[in-house]
């Protein structure tokens, strides 16, 4: 069934908040990929992304009246789907948070020359769950330290120290994996 729409932002999301099944599975065919993706961003088992997915359409939908029209509707989703990844995370697994990196250590370091011959998932899902956690929260997600602290419930020295640490982890695994993919070719 082929739905055609004057304006079709807003009448699908009107459609949505009258719980229109047809306006649910166009929501959800456009949104799909976008939203494992980002669970995955999250989660690096694919079906406990898939299940965060689900679950996350689930709260979309049955919440869709919430959606005050302030900002973007898909960020509104996009959102959901993130909360839905963190409460997964802290129900499921132990994350912890080491807070022992003194300030002197969090300052920047200079990028080094690289080449962009990598698959960023693959470098995330190498990452432990609080790192990746704040990293996703602070890059991805452009959250500041203060919102990361209070989302997780850590402090902001805490934050900033995950987020340290998972460019150093980033950036050690992918010099390991140039170094290998060099040694390879030779």
């Amino acid at each position: 069934m082929k739905l055609l729409f004057k304006n079709k932002k807003e009448d699908l999301l009107s459609r949505l908040k009258k719980q229109d099944p047809a306006a649910q599975k166009i929501f959800y065919d456009q949104s799909v990929k976008k939203f494992l993706s980002v669970a995955k961003s999250y989660i690096s088992d694919i079906y406990q992304a898939e299940d965060c997915v689900i679950k996350a359409f689930c709260k979309i939908f049955k919440h869709i009246e919430s959606f005050r029209g302030e900002g973007n509707f898909e960020g509104w989703a996009r959102k959901i789907v993130v909360n839905e990844c963190l409460n997964f995370i802290k129900s499921h697994k132990t994350v912890f948070y080491l807070d022992d990196v003194h300030a002197s250590v969090l300052e920047e370091i200079h990028d080094e020359q690289i080449a962009f011959d990598f698959n960023a998932q693959e470098l995330l899902d190498q990452l432990p769950d609080a790192y990746r956690m704040v990293f996703n929260l602070y890059v991805i997600e452009e959250y500041s330290h203060q919102e990361i602290a209070d989302t997780l419930n850590i402090s902001t020295a805490v934050s900033k120290t995950q987020l340290f640490r998972a460019k150093e982890k980033l950036r050690k695994i992918y010099f390991q994996q140039q170094k290998k993919l060099k040694n390879e070719h030779i």
